[in-house]
């Protein structure tokens, strides 16, 4: 659960970035899709006039164990000052927050 939370605040930080674009003040949400299952899982995604779209599922592992945890994956994109756009896929499960994307540095 402590992940999901993590996980939240990231994903709400990236997209509460400062406002760079006329357009990103006055941006609409052109899509919103969710599915909130209960306590087995959700998804949703979400898509705004200014380009920036996100979408997540998460799904309950190992229900009633002692190890059970929610596994969340999930990608976001917008496109930045420079214009190009970034992407970031992601898995959020009990190994932590697994970021990917072409402008993210690797570990070693």
């Amino acid at each position: 659960m402590k992940s999901f939370i993590v996980l939240a605040l990231f994903v709400a930080a990236a997209l509460a970035g400062p406002v760079s674009h006329s357009s990103d003040a006055d941006a609409q949400v052109v899509r919103y899709d969710s599915d909130n299952i209960g306590v087995g899982g959700y998804n949703y995604a979400v898509e705004t006039s200014n380009g920036i779209s996100a979408q997540e599922q998460g799904q309950l592992k190992n229900a009633g164990s002692e190890n059970e945890a929610i596994e969340v994956r999930g990608q976001f994109s917008y496109t930045g000052p420079d214009g190009v756009v970034y992407t970031v896929t992601y898995v959020a499960d009990e190994n932590g927050f697994q970021p990917q994307g072409a402008h993210l540095p690797v570990a070693p």
